[in-house]
This record gives structure tokens, C-alpha cells and sequence, in this order.
């Protein structure tokens, strides 16, 4: 009887195959690691990929571990990784069958103390004051009396209830608040969410928009605040065309926007002192400026009273402006009626001199001269006339008579275009005759020395012309290679031909053909009249 069980294994162990193993350990894994933290150094971090995981490394001095972030739980982090951030990462560990790998799942991800906190708030610092984010140019000064401030902070803590109590009592006005949370995850993306909506809102809109925002919070540490360090926050701030005050923390709290904001306010308290001011305190100068400027007026009336006064005593009197006018006055309304009799005595002498001229026998002899010219006037007419209707007539005659001959002479001058115009066309058909002959003269002188100078004369004494595959000519042996194929022209056809191998000094060897060389294809003879002159071409005509 065998020691060996059937299968001719010498052990009892039980037969895996690769992917039960595999599975074995992955759940061993998994069981002994469901929940572990590790502190290491990120390395390889490219950002996440385009499914939205993210996949880097841990690693210390001595080992280095893989790593993955899925997309859900990379959207819920409140640190964004960094590479070369030291962090503590909180997950499981597992396996990847395909490549015999173990990784670790990380959850959560924070950074390893608040000396890595510190540096990373101080490097995201520099890199935005890079941008000129943090520049004090670009901040914008507050309003002095705003109608609508807006908040953005928690509604249950007593933030809210400082600032709304400190504007109670200095400047009562308009406050909208936005409840976000101030500290968590996803803090940061409500208060920049928040800051950009206070902005979206239209001047003249159903909810009115702020002339001030205010963004608040209370006290705490470092990892409480870190919310407001988010970049996200930084920018949504410094993009605000509302002025904005930051409010987090206390005085000795600095964060992010506080550097982007406007201005910073040591408390939530002091914010709402900066937003508004003090109505008493308006008051009281309002009625102080009242009081100097009724003081001023009537100062000012007093001087312009005494000063009208001191130019009304320089001024003559109204009967002294008066006197020379009035006189004037006087005299020319007691000298109107004198003058009126003397234009009307003066008026009547001119009408007695006019009527003394005009009497009836004057107008009698003007009106019979004026017949008499209208008669004279009349007898010319009439010769006029008469002398124009006897040069009409003689013109009518003479043209009656000058169109009775018209056709004879139409005649006349017709015979003699037609002639002149036979002895064009037996010009212009000599001319054309002589013209052809002379074009045909010149066109065989041409062809003759065309054919004088063809290379088929000189293929009639013997030569060949060699030609490549393409057809071009070949003017040296070493153009041609052993094999090639080529054409050879000769003054009565053409063959095809294969270069062979070329010998020392110029000679070339016929190379023997392997097999029976394929039958040479010829091309017809040219007839012998290709060489000859061209036939002469006829006459057009």
C-alpha cells in the first residue's frame, strides 16, 4: 500500500489554486487591518485621476507603503494632499490579486501635528500672496452708512447675536444673514458658497443686496479655524466686489482671508463696529453742523446787510439820476405838436407841387403817342411775317426740288462703293494669298532645321539611345546598375534590355542569364517617310 494519497503529493496540504490564495490573504488582510492609522511622508501624488480617485504612496525613512483615495471619500477631505506632506492617514489595508500588492484605503487624511498645519498654512500663504491676492491695492475701502449689511456665519452660536446686538444699538439697519457651518467638513465650501451668492444678487432685487459683508466666527484652535484658511475661502473673498470685513476668531487669530478681506476686525464685534456708526454720535454732529451753519448764515446775512447799506449811501439819489432824463422828456414833449404842424404844413406844399403838373391835355397827347407807337409797332409785324412766309416758301421749293434728283445721284454713289469696294476684296485676297505663302515658307525652312538637328540622324549613323525605367536618358555607365532594366532605341525600333555586370576599365560583361531570357519586345519600325519632309500643306483656298 502507497504512503501517498492519490494524487502522488508527499503532504497533506490542501491544493489551492492561484486565485484562492490570493483571496485568502486578501480577506486575511483585511480581517487583521480593517481599521488602521499610519503616519507617513505622501509621496508620488500627481493629483487626483480623471475618474476622481487619487493614488500616491506613504512612506518613511525605511518603507514605503501604496495608497488610494476613491472619489467619494477624496471629496470629503479638509485637507487637499500635498506632495511631501507629512500626514496621518486613517483606513484599511488590502490587497490587489492582480499584481500580488497590498494598499491602504485611506478615509480620512489629516496633517501630522500642528508643526505640519503651520507649515502648510505658511506655504499656501506665500503661494497666494504669489498671485497678489494679499496686495493692498486692490482692497476696497468700507462704506460709511451701509442700508443692508450681510452676514455669513453659524445662526445657533453667539456670533451672530454680538453683531446683531452691537448694530441694534450703534446704527439700527437691514441684516441679512447666511447660516453656514463654521467648522467641519465642507465648512469651507459653504462659506465660500455663501460669499459668492451674497454677490450674485442684483441691485433692485426681490432680496436686497448688501453694501457690506461680514464673515464670523468665534475662537478656537488652529485645527478649528482651518476652514478659513481653505484656499476656496481665500479666493471667493478676494474675487467679492462687496467690501468685506473678517471677523474669525480672536485678536491674536490670523487666518487666510483675513489677509484677502478688506479690512480684519480684532472680534465679530469689532466687525459690526467697522460696518456701521454710531447714531448717536451722527446725531450729536448733525445738530452741532446745524447749529455753526445757522450761526455762519446769519453772520453771513449781517455782513451782506451792512455791506448793501455802506453801497446804498455811496449811490446818488433817485431824484438826482432822474433829473436829466426827466428834463429831456420835457422839452420833447412840448416840442411834438410844433413839429407835427410844421410835417403837415411841409407835406401839403410837396402834394400842391406834384398836382400843379398833372392836367388833362397832358395825359390826352401822352395817350395818343403811345397810340401811334402801337400802330408803327403793328405795320412791322405784319412785313415781318410776310417776309418770313416767302423765305419759307423759296426754302421749300428749293428742297422739293433737291429731293426730285435724290435717287439718281444715291444711284450714282452706290456703283461707285460697290466698285471700290471689289477692289478691296481683290486686295485683301492677294494679300492673304501672299501672307499664307509666306507663313508656309518659314514653317518648312523650320521643320528642316528641326530635323537637322533631331538625335534621330544621328541614331542613322549607328548610335543607340539607352533609357532607365522612368524613361530618362542615360548618359554614363554608372548610372546603371547590375539588373536594372532599360530600353535601347535605334534608328528602325526598340528593345528592352537588362544592364549587366561592368568589367575593369570601362568594359562591361554580358551577364549570363539564369533561365531562358523572356522574348524581346519590339516596338514597329518607324516607315522611312517619318524621316523624310514632312507633306507640304495645301492652300486654304
Amino acid at each position: 500500500m502507497s504512503m501517498f494519497p492519490d494524487n502522488d503529493s508527499p503532504t497533506n496540504l490542501a491544493e489551492y489554486s492561484v486565485s484562492e490564495l490570493s483571496g485568502s490573504i486578501k480577506r486575511t488582510v483585511e480581517q487583521a487591518f480593517d481599521q488602521v492609522r499610519v503616519r507617513g511622508e505622501i509621496s508620488g501624488y500627481r493629483g487626483p485621476h480623471s475618474s476622481g480617485h487619487a493614488y500616491f504612496s506613504l512612506k518613511d525613512d525605511r518603507a514605503r507603503i501604496d495608497a488610494v483615495i476613491w472619489k467619494g471619500s477624496f471629496s470629503r477631505l479638509r485637507f487637499r494632499p500635498e506632495e511631501g506632506m507629512e500626514v496621518i492617514a486613517t483606513g484599511k489595508i488590502t490587497t490587489f490579486p492582480g499584481s500580488s500588492k497590498y494598499q491602504i484605503v485611506i478615509e480620512t487624511l489629516e496633517p501630522a501635528g500642528a508643526g505640519a498645519l503651520m507649515a502648510l498654512l505658511e506655504e499656501r500663504r506665500r503661494k497666494l500672496a504669489a498671485e497678489g491676492l494679499f496686495d493692498t491695492g486692490r482692497k476696497r475701502p468700507l462704506p460709511f452708512m451701509p442700508h443692508v449689511i450681510g452676514v455669513v456665519t453659524s445662526p445657533t452660536g453667539a456670533v451672530i447675536r454680538d453683531i446683531l446686538h452691537r448694530i441694534a444699538d450703534r446704527f439700527p439697519v437691514h441684516v441679512l444673514v447666511w447660516p453656514v457651518k463654521v467648522q467641519g467638513e465642507g465648512s469651507g465650501e459653504e462659506v465660500a458658497a455663501a460669499i459668492r451668492g451674497f454677490n450674485a444678487l442684483q441691485p433692485g432685487g426681490g432680496i436686497p443686496r448688501p453694501d457690506v459683508l461680514i464673515v464670523a466666527r468665534g475662537g478656537g484652535s488652529l485645527e478649528d479655524l482651518w476652514s478659513f484658511n481653505d484656499e476656496i475661502v481665500v479666493r471667493a473673498a478676494a474675487a467679492s466686489a462687496i467690501p468685506l470685513i473678517s471677523a474669525v476668531g480672536h485678536e491674536t487669530d490670523w487666518t487666510l482671508i483675513d489677509h484677502a478681506a478688506d479690512r480684519r476686525a480684532p472680534t465679530p464685534t469689532g466687525a459690526a463696529e467697522m460696518a456701521v456708526p454710531v447714531r448717536a454720535d451722527l446725531e450729536a454732529a448733525v445738530s452741532a453742523l446745524a447749529a455753526r451753519l445757522r450761526g455762519a448764515a446769519s453772520r453771513q446775512m449781517d455782513g451782506r446787510r451792512q455791506a448793501v447799506r455802506a453801497l446804498a449811501r455811496a449811490l446818488p439819489s433817485l431824484d438826482q439820476l432822474l433829473a436829466l432824463p426827466r428834463r429831456r422828456f420835457d422839452e420833447a414833449a412840448a416840442g411834438l405838436g410844433r413839429g407835427l404842424r410844421m410835417n403837415t404844413v411841409n407835406k401839403r406844399r410837396a402834394f400842391e407841387r406834384v398836382a400843379a403838373h398833372v392836367r388833362p391835355e397832358l395825359l390826352s397827347g401822352r395817350m395818343a403817342e403811345r397810340r401811334q407807337r402801337l400802330a408803327d409797332a403793328l405795320r412791322r409785324v405784319d412785313r415781318v411775317v410776310e417776309r418770313r412766309l416767302d423765305q419759307g416758301r423759296s426754302r421749300v421749293a428749293a428742297l422739293d426740288a433737291s429731293l426730285r434728283t435724290a435717287p439718281s445721284r444715291i444711284l450714282a454713289k452706290a456703283g461707285r462703293s460697290r466698285d471700290r469696294l471689289a477692289g478691296l476684296v481683290l486686295r485683301a485676297d492677294a494679300a492673304l494669298a501672299a501672307d499664307f505663302a509666306r507663313r508656309k515658307a518659314l514653317l518648312i525652312g523650320q521643320d528642316r532645321v528641326l530635323q537637322s538637328l533631331s538625335y534621330r540622324n544621328v541614331l542613322r549613323r549607328g548610335y543607340a539611345l539607352v533609357r532607365d525605367e522612368t524613361g530618362q536618358a542615360v548618359k554614363q555607365a554608372a548610372d546603371l546598375s547590375e539588373g536594372t532594366a532599360m530600353t535601347v532605341e535605334f534608328s528602325d525600333g526598340t528593345i528592352e534590355a537588362v544592364a549587366g555586370k561592368r568589367a575593369q576599365g570601362g568594359d562591361t560583361l554580358p551577364s549570363a542569364p539564369a533561365t531562358k531570357p523572356a522574348p524581346q519586345k519590339r516596338r514597329p519600325a518607324k516607315p522611312a517617310e517619318a524621316a523624310a519632309d514632312p507633306p507640304k500643306q495645301g492652300s486654304l483656298f
